[in-house]
C-alpha cells in the first residue's frame, strides 16, 4: 500500500472536503480523483446505505445461466484464494462485465454484514451506481485497482479495502471482474497481486476450454466429413499400415474397417509403387489410376495421396483418396451431355403401328433384356432408345451412343473396349476407357449395328455373355454393367443369310424386336408432326409462329418422305427460313415435294414429237432430271453459303453423298 493510502485520516479529510465543498485534494491518487469526479457527475449519493439496483430472481437466473461457463471456471481459482483467508474477515465477489454480482463467498458474519447493505447476488457494483469501489472502478478504467478506506465514494464502505481486476476471454473481450475485500486493517499490496494472478489463471483456463471446444467441434466436423464424403479415404501410419478407413472404402473393398486395420495399404492395390514413393519421399500425387484388389475382383480407381507431417516436418502417416473410375465417368458423362434427353412423351403420333412400337418399348424399359430397334433412317430409333433408358431403372446412369457405321474399321475395337497406354502407335500414354466402361451403370446404344465388322462381332458377343471386357493391349478383365440397345436400318436376318452378320449375335440381340414404321406408312401423323416442329423451330430461332396455307398439308401428306421424320423436320426448318416471317405457302415448298414423281412430271412436259424412240425418251428424261437435280443442289448451296454439312442435313443424307452428287453433276464449290 502507498503512503497516501495508509494515511487514512488525510484521505478521510480529502473525502469530506470533496463531498462538502467539491474540492479535490492534490494528495489524492489521480485514478481516485477521476473516479470521484465521475461519481459526482453521475449524482451518486455518498451517504447511500443500501444498494438500490438489484436483479429480481428471474433476471438473476437468466444472467447466471448466460455466465455459467465463467462462474464454473472462476470457482476453481477463487475458491483456492478463499482457502487462504478463511476466518480473517475477507470475502470474494465475481461479477459480469456490467458489475452485477454472480457469486459471493466469505465468512458467514461477513456475508451477513454485506447483505445488510444489499451486497448480494444480483446487486450492481457499477461505479455509477455505488461510487468508487474495487469492481466498479476496475470496470470503469478497464484495469486492476485497489480501493482502500475513504477512497470509496460511499461512506458505508470506508472500513474496507477492495482489490479487483477485470476478466477477459480468449478473444480479449471483457466478460467480468473478480474482487477480494477485507478490513482496511488487514489490507496489503500483495492482495491485488493475488487477484491479478487469479484473473490471469481464469483467463488461461477459459482459453484452454475454448480451444478444447474448438478441437471437439473440429473433430466432429472432420469425423462427419470423413463418414459422409463420397470418396474413399484410407489413413495410414508412416510405414503404410492402415489406421482407419471410411464407409465408402468399406464399400469399394467389400470389407469392414476392422478387417483392414493394421494391413499394409500396399497389399490393397496392384502396382502400388506410387503410394510407397509418397511415404518414402513425402511427395504428393494426384489423379493416379490404381487397381484395387477387392472381394469382388479388381476395381480401377482414380487416386490422390498426401503425407501427414508433425510440427518438425517428419512424416507420421498419409491420407489416400479413392474414387472408382466408373463413378468418375458417371459424373463426367452427366455433365458432358452423355445422357438421354428424350422421353416417350416426345414421340408424336397416333398411328397404330407406332403405338404398338411404343407399347413394346415401354415393356422393354421395365426389364434388362437386349432391345433391337429396326426401321428406315430417320424414323426415330435413337429417340426410342432415349425413352427406354429414361423409363428404366438405369435412368440416373449414363446414356451413350456409338454409330458403328461411322467409325473406321480399325478403330471400332478401341472405341468399344478402350485401350491401355502404348497398346498401339498413337495410343495415349495413360490409356483410354471405351464406351462399355463409360456406360457402366447405364445404357449403350449401338447404332447401325449391321455395319459392325465380323471380327468385332465376336468380341461383342463375348461381352454380352460374360459381362466383362479387357482393354486392347491389357490383360485385366473388368466387370461392366451395361444395358444394350441396338439399332439398324438393315434387315439383320437378311444380313445373316448373306453372311454379313453372325447368327448367334443376332439371336443374342434380338430379344425384344421393335419395328418403327416409316413416315410414308403413317401419313395421318404428318399434321401433328408439322405443328410440333413448327412451334419448336420457331421458338428456337426466335421467330413468330406463322400460319400454314391449307394447300400445303396435302402436298406434305402425299410425299413419300424417304428421309422420314428427320427429313420432315429439315423441310419445316427450310420453309420457315424461306418464309422469313411470312405465312408459309406453296411457294416455300421444296420442288421435290411439289413434283415428287420426276419421271411422270417430266414426261408430261416433253413434246410428243421429241419422243422418237424409247431410248431417246429415257435419255431426255435422264438429262432433264439431272438438270432439275443440279439446279436444286445449286440453290441449296447458295442458300447455305456452300456449307456442305447444312446441305447434307437438309437433304437428310451424309456429307459424302453430297460430295458424290457434286462430282456427278459437275458442280464446283469456291
Amino acid at each position: 500500500m502507498t503512503e497516501e493510502q495508509s494515511d487514512t485520516p488525510n484521505i478521510s479529510l480529502a473525502w469530506e472536503r470533496y463531498i462538502t465543498n467539491n474540492v479535490l485534494d492534490e494528495q489524492l491518487r489521480l485514478v481516485i480523483a477521476q473516479s470521484w469526479y465521475r461519481c459526482r457527475e453521475a449524482e451518486v449519493d455518498p451517504y447511500l446505505e443500501k444498494y438500490r439496483l438489484v436483479l429480481n430472481e428471474l433476471e438473476l437466473n437468466e444472467l447466471m445461466e448466460k455466465k455459467r461457463n465463467l462462474i464454473e471456471t472462476s470457482k476453481i481459482f477463487y475458491g483456492k484464494i478463499y482457502d487462504f483467508v478463511v476466518g480473517l474477515g475477507y470475502f470474494l465477489l465475481l461479477t459480469d462485465e456490467m458489475g452485477y454480482v454472480l457469486d459471493i463467498i466469505g465468512d458467514d458474519d461477513v456475508i451477513a454484514a454485506a447483505a445488510d447493505i444489499n451486497l448480494v447476488k444480483g446487486s450492481c457494483q457499477a461505479e455509477n451506481q455505488v461510487g468508487t469501489n474495487g469492481i466498479g472502478t476496475a470496470l470503469a478504467i478497464n484495469a486492476p485497482i485497489q480501493v482502500s478506506g475513504a477512497e470509496h465514494y460511499l461512506k458505508t464502505l470506508h472500513s474496507w479495502t477492495c482489490s479487483a481486476a477485470p476478466i477477459y476471454d480468449h478473444k480479449n473481450k471483457l466478460i467480468g471482474a473478480l474482487q477480494l475485500s477485507g478490513p482496511c486493517s488487514k489490507s496489503s499490496q500483495h492482495t491485488l497481486g493475488i487477484v491479478i494472478g487469479a484473473v490471469e489463471a481464469i483467463r488461461n483456463q477459459l482459453i484452454i476450454l475454448e480451444r478444447n471446444r474448438e478441437l471437439i467441434l473440429l473433430n466432429n466436423q472432420l469425423n462427419n466429413i470423413f463418414l459422409s464424403v463420397t470418396d474413399g479415404i484410407i489413413v495410414t501410419d508412416n510405414v503404410g499400415l492402415i489406421i482407419k478407413i471410411n464407409p465408402v472404402t468399406e464399400t469399394i473393398f467389400s470389407i469392414n474397417d476392422q478387417a483392414m486395420e493394421d494391413q499394409s495399404i500396399m497389399d490393397c492395390f496392384e502396382k502400388s509403387t506410387i503410394i510407397q514413393e509418397m511415404l518414402t519421399s513425402g511427395s504428393v500425387y494426384q489423379g493416379h489410376e490404381l487397381i484395387a484388389k477387392t472381394q469382388n475382383g479388381s476395381i480401377r480407381c482414380l487416386s490422390s495421396g498426401k503425407v501427414i507431417r508433425d510440427k518438425f516436418g517428419n512424416v507420421t502417416g498419409s491420407v489416400v483418396f479413392l474414387k472408382p473410375i466408373n463413378k468418375v465417368k458417371n459424373i463426367v458423362n452427366h455433365y458432358s451431355g452423355s445422357h438421354a434427353t428424350f422421353h416417350f412423351k416426345d414421340i408424336i403420333g397416333q398411328d397404330q403401328q407406332l403405338l404398338k412400337a411404343i407399347e413394346l418399348a415401354r415393356i422393354a424399359a421395365k426389364n434388362e433384356s437386349n432391345v433391337l430397334l429396326q426401321g428406315d433412317s430417320g424414323t426415330g430409333k435413337e429417340v426410342f432408345a432415349h425413352a427406354i433408358h429414361n423409363l428404366s431403372c438405369r435412368q440416373d446412369g449414363p446414356f451413350l451412343a456409338i454409330n458403328c457405321g461411322a467409325i473406321p474399321r480399325e478403330l471400332i475395337g478401341s472405341e468399344l473396349f478402350g485401350y491401355e497406354g502404348g497398346a498401339f502407335t498413337g495410343a495415349k500414354a495413360g490409356g483410354r476407357p471405351g464406351k462399355f466402361e463409360l456406360a457402366t451403370g447405364g445404357t449403350l446404344l449401338l447404332d447401325e449395328i449391321g455395319e459392325m465388322p465380323l471380327e468385332h462381332q465376336v468380341s461383342l458377343l463375348r461381352v454380352l455373355q460374360d459381362k466383362n471386357i479387357t482393354r486392347i493391349g491389357g490383360n485385366k478383365t473388368m466387370m461392366v454393367d451395361v444395358r444394350i440397345i441396338c439399332a439398324s436400318n438393315k434387315n439383320l436376318q437378311l444380313e445373316v443369310a448373306r453372311g454379313n452378320f453372325r447368327n448367334d449375335l443376332f439371336f443374342r440381340l434380338n430379344v425384344i424386336n421393335i419395328s418403327l414404321p416409316p413416315l410414308r406408312e403413317r401419313r395421318e401423323d404428318i399434321p401433328l408432326l408439322v405443328n410440333v416442329f413448327l412451334k419448336d423451330i420457331c421458338k428456337k430461332m426466335g421467330f413468330a409462329l406463322p400460319s400454314i396455307d391449307p394447300e400445303v398439308l396435302p402436298y406434305l401428306k402425299q410425299y413419300d418422305w424417304p428421309g422420314n421424320i428427320r427429313e420432315l423436320q429439315n423441310v419445316i426448318e427450310r420453309m420457315i427460313d424461306y418464309a422469313n416471317g411470312e405465312n408459309i405457302g406453296l411457294k416455300h415448298l421444296p420442288e421435290e415435294i411439289i413434283a415428287p414423281d420426276y419421271h411422270t412430271s417430266l414426261v408430261e412436259r416433253i413434246p410428243f414429237s421429241d419422243l422418237h424412240t424409247q431410248k431417246d425418251e429415257e435419255i431426255k428424261i435422264k438429262e432433264l432430271v439431272s438438270s432439275r437435280e443440279r439446279q436444286q443442289l445449286v440453290n441449296m448451296l447458295i442458300f447455305h453459303k456452300s456449307n456442305i454439312s447444312k446441305v447434307a442435313k437438309e437433304m437428310g443424307v451424309s456429307r459424302n453423298t453430297v460430295y458424290k452428287k457434286l462430282k456427278r453433276l459437275n458442280i464446283s464449290i469456291k
